[in-house]
């Protein structure tokens, strides 16, 4: 998988053996370490479960799992989010390159391993995207998601 906007990952369906489980609504995100931990998904029976992004096989028109057994129920998503930044909560924030505010967050660009390779920010009405370096910090309003 090249890397990807989470915009992108957000839209595609994820699938067991080609059935529609849900969608992912969010990204939830390590800010320290600039990493998708996983997703928070709505299945189909409108239950948020969460699933480990290192157990996603993301293609162009799916993230497909290869067993239900993969997807955490609610109080595991509940563990996570209380550890993690959703990508909902650190949109709009600053992101800081060293000590200057680099533009505000729109999106992230998440690289198969689940590293964020850049990030997309507004700067003044135009939108930048900026590759993940040592200098680039985001600054999350709350750590928790929920």
């Amino acid at each position: 998988m090249p890397p990807i906007r989470a915009q992108t990952l957000l839209s595609l369906p994820v699938r067991l053996h080609g059935i529609a489980l849900g969608r992912p609504i969010d990204l939830l995100l390590d800010p320290a370490e600039l990493r998708v931990v996983g997703f928070d998904l709505l299945c189909g029976d409108e239950i948020h479960r969460f699933l480990p992004f290192p157990t996603a096989v993301i293609s162009e028109n799916e993230i497909a799992i290869r067993s239900p057994l993969v997807l955490l129920e609610e109080d595991e998503l509940a563990f996570y989010r209380t550890r993690t930044s959703s990508l909902a909560a650190l949109r709009g924030q600053d992101v800081m390159r060293g000590r200057r505010a680099a533009g505000r967050l729109v999106d992230v660009v998440v690289a198969a391993d689940g590293t964020v390779d850049a990030v997309v920010v507004d700067d003044d009405g135009r939108e930048e995207r900026i590759p993940v370096d040592e200098t680039i910090r985001l600054r999350p309003a709350s750590r928790s998601a929920a």
